[in-house]
């Protein structure tokens, strides 16, 4: 049973330019470290940078946008096939098993200079 979607569109030249005008400090605020990290191997940091804030956002529209969430609660990381898959923690995790939610879903893109995100919780 689906219990809740969430998609969000960030256009990749806005993300580039918080991110400059914040001297790193946006980087920490809405990223973990893996994600930093993964973010600035690629040629193009700030897509994947767009398409995991996308990511957050829908995971909170997907939950319904509990409050007092952290970024750092929501995370992407890379599947062993190399997929995208978000892990939630602490109270995201928390917001999830109250929906009573077993599987998470989430599709992202980039192109055309922007980033999509896509989130399913599954009961």
């Amino acid at each position: 049973m689906i219990l809740g979607i969430g998609v969000d569109l960030t256009p990749v030249d806005r993300m580039a330019r918080a991110m400059a005008a914040h001297d790193g400090r946006l980087e920490v605020k809405l990223f973990t470290e893996a994600e930093r990290a993964y973010c600035k191997r690629r040629a193009a940091p700030a897509e994947p940078f767009a398409a995991r804030f996308a990511t957050k956002e829908a995971t909170l529209k997907a939950l319904g946008v509990p409050s007092g969430l952290s970024w750092h609660e929501m995370e992407v990381i890379s599947s062993e096939s190399g997929a995208p898959k978000l892990i939630l923690h602490g109270r995201a995790q928390e917001a999830a098993q109250r929906l009573g939610v077993r599987n998470l879903h989430l599709s992202i893109s980039h192109a055309g200079g922007q980033a999509i995100a896509m989130v399913v919780l599954e009961g």
